[in-house]
């Protein structure tokens, strides 16, 4: 498995400003290739480099890799959606490959800029460290807030899956972000809270307008999204200890496409629902579950909140409020997020043979 390690670049003023001068013209050349690009039709990178090659490298001043890695950055952009053209900020990414960076052991990185190759300094931490004897292919160059950081990709090492002896099943929400068939609840209450408070801040600032508004407007830029990133990454991590200690599969909902079929009926549920992070949390999971060797499948979440684990009745009546679930039939009753966590986990133990020969064949099946 391939994953993304964050390598912060300190460079000296000097040098700082020619990263900053080299990232402007590379785009500026990006944004004059897209023009051909897009007045052609075509994103086939020979036929590209062969009409703006030298062009370019003359007018920009970009040495040949640079040029290469510019050409190629635009065909990948213009191959995502062809109807339009595509438009590159300034301070965007720059491409580095093995020609044009290298690293000169674990203390310095040598990067191409327009006054030539650039000896800089990098910082990280212990994770990053232990990871950085595994760097594979090129590294994107980026500028966050006036700091420059290489986006490093580097593998991973898988663990084995286990045979699995049970089944966790977890029920994904909004109220509830993540409610396992234990009982366990993570709550989204706090997420809420902290997204009203910021949201009432944000609002007050803007109608303020004021240069120190703008400013502290500025420092609250993307607080909310890295407190909900926190949120997800520790969620996952409970949930994937808990099934590890275990030794369970993880059965997780199938969300796709849960956004169209949900109803909406206030300004704040429309909110509630265009904010829910469900797939991050679902992206975290798989990525952990790879790492950790903890099986996991996605089940059709289908009449889960509205099925009985017992006598398996199934009727919207059933829900008679949101947070309580009461049989119809039966008589059993629970808290509805914790039933529809058991349904999941049950409908995958009834196959947990079938699952554990697939997961033993390195498959892994979607219910």
């Amino acid at each position: 498995m391939l994953q993304t390690l964050m390598v912060k670049l300190d460079p000296t003023p000097e040098q700082h400003k020619m990263l900053c001068e080299t990232m402007k013209r590379f785009n500026e050349a990006c944004n004059h290739i897209a023009k051909t690009v897009f007045a052609l039709h075509s994103a086939n990178k020979v036929e590209i480099h062969k009409t703006v090659y030298y062009p370019v490298r003359e007018h920009f001043g970009l040495s040949a890799q640079l040029t290469v890695r510019a050409i190629s950055k635009v065909c990948e952009a213009y191959k995502r959606d062809k109807s339009i053209k595509p438009k590159f900020r300034l301070d965007g990414s720059i491409v580095y490959d093995q020609r044009i960076l290298s690293w000169k052991g674990l203390e310095m990185v040598s990067l191409i800029t327009l006054q030539g190759r650039q000896f800089i300094p990098v910082r990280f931490g212990e994770y990053q460290k232990a990871r950085m004897d595994r760097i594979r292919g090129q590294a994107d160059l980026i500028l966050v807030k006036g700091v420059f950081y290489l986006c490093v990709v580097v593998d991973a090492s898988e663990a084995s899956t286990y045979d699995p002896v049970g089944v966790l099943g977890v029920d994904l929400g909004i109220k509830n972000l993540a409610v396992d068939s234990d009982g366990m609840v993570h709550s989204g209450e706090k997420i809420q809270n902290v997204r009203a408070k910021s949201d009432a801040l944000k609002a007050r600032l803007q109608s303020v307008g004021t240069k120190s508004a703008k400013r502290h407007l500025k420092k609250l830029s993307g607080r909310m999204a890295r407190f909900t990133r926190d949120s997800n990454h520790c969620i996952s991590k409970i949930l994937i200890t808990k099934a590890k200690d275990t030794f369970s599969l993880i059965a997780l909902e199938d969300l796709e496409g849960i956004r169209k079929r949900i109803t909406v009926r206030t300004k704040l549920q429309r909110r509630n629902q265009s904010t829910w992070s469900f797939n991050q949390l679902r992206l975290f999971m798989t990525h952990k579950t790879a790492i950790a060797g903890v099986p996991l499948v996605y089940i059709d979440c289908a009449y889960t909140s509205q099925e009985c684990p017992i006598c398996h009745c199934v009727s919207k009546s059933n829900r008679p409020t949101r947070d309580k679930f009461v049989c119809t039939c039966c008589g059993f009753s629970g808290p509805a997020d914790t039933v529809a966590a058991r349904n999941i986990a049950d409908r995958v133990a009834v196959n947990l043979p079938i699952v554990a020969r697939f997961f033993a064949q390195s498959q892994a099946p979607s219910l």
